[in-house]
């Protein structure tokens, strides 16, 4: 299930440590002050019985592909799964990495100044600096060339990306990547699955975008398919040097 994460040494920021932690299918890379896997071991386990839980009395929370109603009292992260899914236009599940990144990172911040939480290829970061992500998009002339900056922000944020092309997420588009930055790591990941969704060739980007933009909370958006590539938002795109 993880045998190529070979994008995770690409990311490596100056100053903190790297680990990895593996919960049943959760396999997250870590970088901050000091090493937390236990306290990050800890923080996933309640991550995932919170969800399992759920899913246990709601199964169509698992299977839904459509934004689910209103679940009165219910925990954090499930409501956040739920509204970023509504806001989206997906099912819930469609923000699980995202949700469990977030939550895991927040949890993190209390022993570190600094994290950067990446599951699966979507990311929770609170860093005192700018940030570079590269692209990892096979087959496609911007994978491992081409990084996304993100300037220095006072709050975290989340950048999360869905491929039609590669991974083991559900997709029903054909985009190389479709990457989102927003406030909330949860709607990240529910929007770029939601864009990826729309995205079966090349000239399907520009009005992609123009629908991602319009989603309340989505601060930035590149898009990839096969040579070209999209951007709007609070990001720019860099070239990576070998």
């Amino acid at each position: 299930m993880f045998e190529n994460r070979t994008y995770r040494k690409q990311h490596k920021k100056k100053g903190l440590v790297s680990f990895d932690i593996t919960v049943k299918e959760t396999n997250l890379n870590i970088q901050a002050q000091t090493d937390l896997a236990q306290k990050a071991i800890q923080s996933v386990l309640i991550c995932r019985n919170w969800i399992e839980s759920y899913i246990k009395l709601y199964p169509e929370f698992a299977s839904s592909l459509i934004p689910l109603s209103d679940p009165g009292p219910v925990p954090k992260i499930i409501r956040d799964m739920i509204e970023a899914a509504k806001l989206a236009d997906v099912g819930p599940m469609a923000a699980v990495a995202g949700a469990i990144a977030q939550y895991a990172g927040l949890s993190l911040l209390e022993h570190t100044r600094e994290i950067l939480v990446e599951n699966g290829g979507d990311i929770f970061v609170k860093s005192d600096s700018e940030t570079i992500f590269s692209i990892y998009a096979e087959n496609t002339p911007f994978s491992m060339t081409t990084g996304i900056l993100v300037k220095k922000r006072d709050k975290p944020y989340g950048i999360c990306t869905s491929s039609g092309t590669l991974g083991h997420s559900k997709s029903f588009g054909k985009a190389d990547a479709a990457t989102v930055l927003s406030g909330s790591c949860s709607l990240a990941d529910a929007a770029a699955t939601a864009l990826g969704n729309m995205v079966r060739a090349a000239s399907d980007i520009k009005k992609t975008i123009d629908i991602g933009k319009n989603i309340p909370g989505i601060q930035g958006i590149v898009i990839i398919k096969g040579e070209s590539i999209g951007l709007w938002g609070d990001l720019k795109l860099v070239r990576i040097s070998g």
